[in-house]
């Protein structure tokens, strides 16, 4: 059978979507819409020439325009919103409306929560909705299943996962492979954890830790906002630890706490002269000059570990995935990791095989199921046990 799709937001992860759509979810067509002509045109006109075929149609579509995408919905089977988090709950409402299946890029775990409050709603209307894939949140919740499946029972799970550029160039050794944004969001506000089985908040920005991940070696590690999505909710009671940091090269951290530390992720107007400016809309300018390389080259990396029983005695399972940038079709890591896990459940979605409702990305996506579709999209999962340090 084949299906039609919508994916609304035609940047980086939006356009990497749509090509997973196209080579592997059985799609009849894609329109690629976009508030920016341009961009949904380059983006449509890039995919059909790498699928060979043309199956891609751009569309001017502004995600605030509900009319219009509530028209455009009643021609899909399924959505992917690739567009700011802030329009997802407004997108939750319209998919469930016009009965689309729906998944999006998340970025907001509040935002999340009140789009699962639409789950009787969805299945009423026998719409499937996933909020928050990607890739984290989204296949490092993924690979922590997988973790969790090597042992009988599991009590504890730590993730950690980053995008970086393979050559990083100093004083940064950094650059945008997502919008700027979506990236100071994760170093404002506070992550959620489970502590003592208790869903607990962490500052962003804190617990800085240095840890050795193949083959990228010495990397820090810290807390960031939103990357295990509602997980800490659906395991509270069931795992006593879970958490999840963000990989850096050595340095990131620090430099990052001062920005934040002077005011310059804070969104309320200063008065330089006679001019009001914002600090945080002007950290976003100059950041985007600074670690834009369009040039660059870029490894992605999620490492988990969950601790727990094997056979009645202490065990650890361990799932590893790398990727790297493609150069046959110009995709970035990132661009893949992200927009390819929300396609492979969005297929998955229309497919049937995730059941209607509003499903939390913890609950629609088994280890298992993700394993066996991972090596079609090039992705090899290193998975071990081993027997637990009691020390």
């Amino acid at each position: 059978m084949a299906y039609r799709y919508t994916v609304l937001g035609a940047g980086r992860q939006g356009v990497a979507a749509a090509y997973d759509l196209g080579l592997r979810g059985q799609a009849d067509s894609i329109v690629l819409a976009d508030a920016s002509w341009t961009a949904a045109s380059r983006g449509a006109e890039r995919l059909n020439t790498l699928l060979g075929k043309h199956v891609t149609t751009p569309h001017v579509l502004d995600a605030a325009d509900h009319a219009a995408v509530r028209e455009a919905l009643t021609q899909s089977d399924g959505l992917l919103s690739a567009v700011p988090f802030a329009h997802n709950e407004d997108l939750t409402r319209l998919a469930v409306d016009s009965g689309t299946h729906m998944v999006d890029l998340g970025g907001h775990t509040e935002v999340v929560r009140r789009q699962l409050a639409w789950d009787r709603a969805a299945r009423e209307s026998g719409v499937t909705l996933v909020p928050d894939c990607g890739m984290g949140p989204g296949m490092n919740i993924t690979l922590a299943l997988a973790a969790m499946e090597l042992l009988d029972d599991t009590r504890e799970v730590r993730i950690y996962d980053g995008g970086l550029p393979q050559a990083p160039r100093p004083p940064w050794n950094y650059s945008l492979l997502f919008h700027v944004q979506g990236l100071l969001n994760e170093y404002e506000g506070c992550a959620f954890y489970l502590r003592d089985e208790q869903v607990t908040s962490v500052p962003a920005l804190s617990e800085l830790e240095h840890v050795e991940i193949s083959p990228l070696g010495t990397l820090e590690a810290f807390v960031t906002s939103g990357g295990l999505s509602t997980m800490p909710w659906t395991f509270a009671g069931r795992l006593a630890t879970l958490e999840n940091k963000t990989l850096r090269y050595p340095g990131h951290c620090a430099l990052f706490t001062s920005l934040r530390d002077a005011g310059l992720l804070s969104t309320e107007p200063v008065s330089v002269g006679t001019t009001s400016v914002s600090p945080r809309a002007l950290l976003e300018a100059l950041l985007v000059r600074e670690l834009t390389d369009t040039a660059v080259r870029d490894v992605c990396v999620i490492y988990v570990c969950a601790r727990g029983t094997l056979n009645g005695a202490p065990a650890e399972g361990y799932a590893h995935l790398v990727d790297r940038y493609d150069e046959d079709t110009g995709f970035l890591a990132m661009e893949k990791l992200t927009g390819w896990h929300a396609a492979l459940v969005l297929s998955l979605a229309v497919q049937g095989t995730i059941g209607p409702g509003a499903v939390p990305v913890e609950s629609a996506l088994s280890g298992q199921t993700f394993l066996q579709m991972a090596p079609a999209r090039g992705w090899q999962v290193s998975l071990e046990t081993s027997e637990a340090d009691q020390g």
